[in-house]
């Protein structure tokens, strides 16, 4: 029996063969993969590298692959956001894992290696400026994944819990929450890494709490997320991808893991005051572990 194509409308490549929104081809990319935010901070993830074999840039999405310590590894900028990050994820899982000449999905499956790393605020006072946090799960406050068929993979009883802790508003989406890619997790974690549940906002501005000219739906929600809790979880950090990274990975059975960089704590109102170093120890830290 023939494999049904994919429609030219569903996957949607360049003149090139290249996939379509990130401009890569299969063997552009490695299956080791770190995301950052920011097209700027790829190179200062691959500056540590040895040699770096290949660079393409389209929009926000700048991807280099090169070798590190002899591990192949791309580094891929998403922007900002669950949206950009439901784009980069299923593009680079059709790289994989989609004949992309033939539009038939390959027999064979390949599991990619996710790694974020983000800058983020603490929500915890015990969680300081300038540490690193691996988020053990994603709260997603963002409703992204829920266009997706997702409930055999999200932890409902922690949902529950956090829906009535909150008093969430029925006219939001409702929350998910994903676990990490535990064995990828056991790589990255050492007596250096703080753990929690990362939520994930679907902006920076209202949806994370913050007021400029604008009344927020519920002015207690931040005070209400910080003293969630269930069992030996809480939420440790506010940011805006690793719940769509963590769900889509799962789904199409990849690793990923968010590791982030606390440059503020909410709790206190601190800053870090050099916050372009702790992002760069955490990318070496981060480069070392996955090379162990």
């Amino acid at each position: 029996m023939m494999a049904q194509k994919i429609k030219e409308s569903e996957l949607i490549l360049n003149k090139d063969g290249s996939i379509y929104h990130l401009n890569l081809l299969p063997e552009n990319i490695a299956d080791t993969i770190i995301f950052v935010g920011d097209q700027d901070r790829v190179s200062k993830v691959t500056k540590h590298f040895d040699t770096v074999e290949f660079e393409t840039q389209k929009r926000e999405f700048k991807t280099q692959t090169g070798v590190y310590r002899g591990k192949r590894i791309s580094v891929i900028s998403t922007g900002i956001g669950p949206d950009n990050i439901d784009i980069v994820i299923n593009e680079l899982d059709a790289l994989v894992n989609i004949d992309l000449k033939n539009r038939t999905i390959k027999e064979a499956h390949t599991s990619l290696n996710i790694v974020r790393i983000g800058t983020s605020g603490s929500l915890q006072n015990d969680i300081p400026v300038d540490s690193y946090l691996l988020s053990s799960h994603a709260m997603g406050l963002d409703g992204m994944l829920l266009s997706y068929d997702c409930e055999h993979i999200c932890k409902k009883e922690i949902e529950e819990a956090f829906i009535n802790h909150t008093n969430w508003s029925d006219k939001k989406s409702r929350p998910y929450c994903i676990e990490n890619g535990s064995e990828l997790a056991k790589t990255l974690f050492s007596d250096k890494t703080f753990t929690g549940i990362t939520a994930t906002a679907p902006g920076f501005y209202g949806p994370q709490g913050r007021v400029l000219r604008l009344a927020l739906q519920d002015s207690t929600l931040n005070s209400k997320i910080d003293t969630f809790k269930f069992d030996n979880h809480r939420i440790t950090n506010l940011e805006m991808e690793t719940s769509a990274i963590y769900g889509l990975s799962k789904l199409l059975g990849h690793n990923a893991v968010s590791m982030n960089a606390i440059i503020a704590n909410r709790a206190n109102g601190t800053f870090s005051s050099n916050p372009y170093k702790v992002v760069d120890d955490l990318i070496k830290y981060t480069l070392d572990k996955l090379v162990k």
